[in-house]
């Protein structure tokens, strides 16, 4: 291919990534590269440390194939990007944003985070040390993180993340962790490599530990903002809101759909994930500049296996595709 001819689209195309990311990789290699000069920011890459019920990683592609993200004109050179629901940062780990604001209301996680930027080679061989059996689980998951050091408490994350059931994170009304034992043929607990790749591509990213409204209120028109909440329940048994001990129920959806229009108002590009209900439908409808787009997903973290499948799920968007 002439160099002539290299652009971010060509590299999107070749290597099957995102355009956000594309840009980025011509910016470091100039238009003079060639396109095989990309496959060193490609494989390997990073990608999310922990499993995360409802994470998006699965759905990327189709959101690129229906032409649904990342929304062309968005910078990621000048302009910032948002996750303030971020759990596994699926959506931040395929953009890999050189500007990026993360956040969660969950400590824990933030923590690890936090931990796996500063100190990843503490972490490492902490994690090292945890072994896969259901009484050592049992005595991890009964700590209480008030006692332990914050490379203490992320060692635990992801130790409980990676060996408890379904990689799902629940907690109990008083914030305790209540996941049980998951049952698997030899876990990969520690992903030292990965870790080493995540910890890199954190070095100039902002982590913090907010409410999703006090993390975006420096976003000005051009950024990015990706927005994941703990999703409105298709039934009164569905409900996986006790992703921390709040509720995220009518009232937050509500509140959060305001702050979409405020942020629509304010120039910024927006995507937000919620599930396919007549309640979430009714709130964005009408919005001028916005879509409401389904899309197929996979649930896997139903106790009842006959119960996993194909579920529709919405993705919000208020640009233009």
């Amino acid at each position: 291919m002439p160099t002539s001819s290299l652009t971010a689209s060509s590299i999107a195309n070749i290597y099957d990534i995102n355009l956000i990311y594309a840009r980025q990789i011509l910016n470091s290699i100039g238009q003079d590269g060639k396109i095989e000069d990309a496959k060193k920011f490609i494989y390997p890459r990073p990608k999310p440390f922990v499993k995360w019920a409802g994470g998006k990683r699965q759905l990327l592609k189709q959101f690129r194939d229906l032409g649904l993200y990342p929304p062309e004109e968005f910078d990621p050179i000048t302009n910032m990007y948002y996750e303030p629901f971020v759990g596994g940062g699926a959506v931040f780990f395929d953009l890999l944003p050189k500007r990026a604001v993360l956040s969660d209301i969950n400590k824990e996680l933030v923590i690890t985070y936090n931990v796996i930027k500063n100190n990843v080679e503490e972490l490492i061989t902490l994690l090292k040390k945890h072994v896969y059996d259901n009484s050592y689980y049992l005595k991890i998951r009964s700590q209480n993180v008030n006692n332990l050091s914050d490379l203490e408490i992320a060692s635990r994350f992801i130790y409980l993340n990676r060996t408890g059931f379904n990689g799902l994170y629940r907690v109990n009304k008083k914030g305790e962790f209540n996941v049980p034992f998951g049952r698997y043929i030899n876990p990969v607990i520690c992903d030292e490599d990965n870790l080493r790749r995540v910890s890199a591509v954190l070095q100039n990213i902002t982590i913090t530990n907010q409410d999703y409204r006090e993390a975006i209120k420096s976003a000005k028109a051009g950024d990015f903002i990706y927005l994941d909440p703990p999703y409105y329940p298709i039934s009164p048994t569905s409900s996986f809101t006790a992703y921390t001990a709040e509720k995220f129920l009518e009232k937050e959806q509500i509140e959060l759909r305001n702050l979409f229009i405020e942020l629509n108002r304010g120039g910024c590009y927006v995507m937000l994930s919620n599930s396919d209900t007549t309640f979430i439908h009714s709130l964005y409808s009408g919005i001028e500049g916005v879509m409401i787009n389904k899309i197929n997903a996979s649930r896997a973290i139903n106790s009842k296996s006959s119960s996993r499948g194909k579920i529709n799920e919405l993705l919000i968007i208020n640009y233009k595709i």
